[in-house]
């Protein structure tokens, strides 16, 4: 597959945890970590999407490249639109994968989990799930379920994403994390769409793509990515950084 073009959105506007992509982890911004895990995915150039004018200045000093988008635009899907139209307007990226800015510590190899699908070309939009190993977060509506049929060992084909717990019976469920690859012209639609319907529902974006009619492919990882959305979130990842700065091996 040709390269694609690796979009972070991050934005001050946290209630939860003010300034949040400038905290500081390990002596880096957030958002400094969450562009070199882009970086070392290594399918292709990364690029910020903020909202702020020290965002875009701490990602240049780590030699980052930074883009202002409106802070008015919807979704964080619309600043990644809006940013990939500003550093590749002649479209040469067939590929825009959405990282969120919040995971310092996702692998690598879970941002590839993502772009991977996309090698089939009925595939609209990549994305990634793990499989829920905790009781109570198979009841807990904060961890979305991503519900799918297999295509094979390690990808499934999406057919909905719920804050249920779903399927029902044995086997097992899966976190969806919302990483997306989209293909340059899916995101196009995706952007144009209004707000569906099972969307407004549950509140949750990738509904909009799948009531639309676009394929979603999952790949599943075995790591959990941790997200941070809370002054509690910050501290367990400066605490899994500093055990391993401490343990290098």
């Amino acid at each position: 597959m040709r390269p694609a073009l690796v979009v972070i959105p991050a934005r001050m506007a946290s209630t939860r945890l003010p300034d949040k992509p400038l905290a500081d982890i390990a002596g880096k911004p957030m958002i400094v970590h969450v562009m070199e895990r882009g970086e070392a995915a290594g399918i292709g150039p990364v690029v910020i999407a903020c909202d702020d004018p020290r965002i875009k200045a701490a990602v240049e000093a780590a030699g980052g490249t930074a883009v202002l988008t409106d802070p008015a635009l919807p979704s964080g899907s619309d600043r990644v639109r809006a940013a990939a139209e500003t550093v590749d307007p002649e479209r040469r990226y067939d590929v825009i994968l959405n990282l969120q800015g919040d995971v310092p510590l996702i692998e690598p190899d879970a941002i590839r989990a993502a772009f991977d699908p996309l090698a089939d070309p009925a595939v609209d939009i990549g994305t990634i799930a793990t499989e829920i190993r905790s009781a109570a977060l198979r009841e807990d509506p904060g961890a979305v379920k991503a519900v799918g049929t297999p295509v094979s060992e390690r990808r499934l084909r999406a057919l909905y994403f719920t804050r249920a717990t779903a399927p029902s019976g044995p086997g097992p469920l899966y976190q969806h994390i919302g990483l997306y690859a989209y293909r340059r012209s899916a995101l196009d639609r995706f952007v144009s769409l209004p707000p569906s319907s099972l969307e407004k529902r549950e509140s949750l974006e990738q509904l909009r793509a799948l009531e639309a009619g676009m394929r979603i492919d999952i790949g599943l990882i075995d790591s959990v990515p941790m997200d941070v959305n809370t002054p509690q979130d910050l501290q367990a990842v400066r605490a899994v950084l500093s055990r391993r700065n401490a343990n290098p091996n």
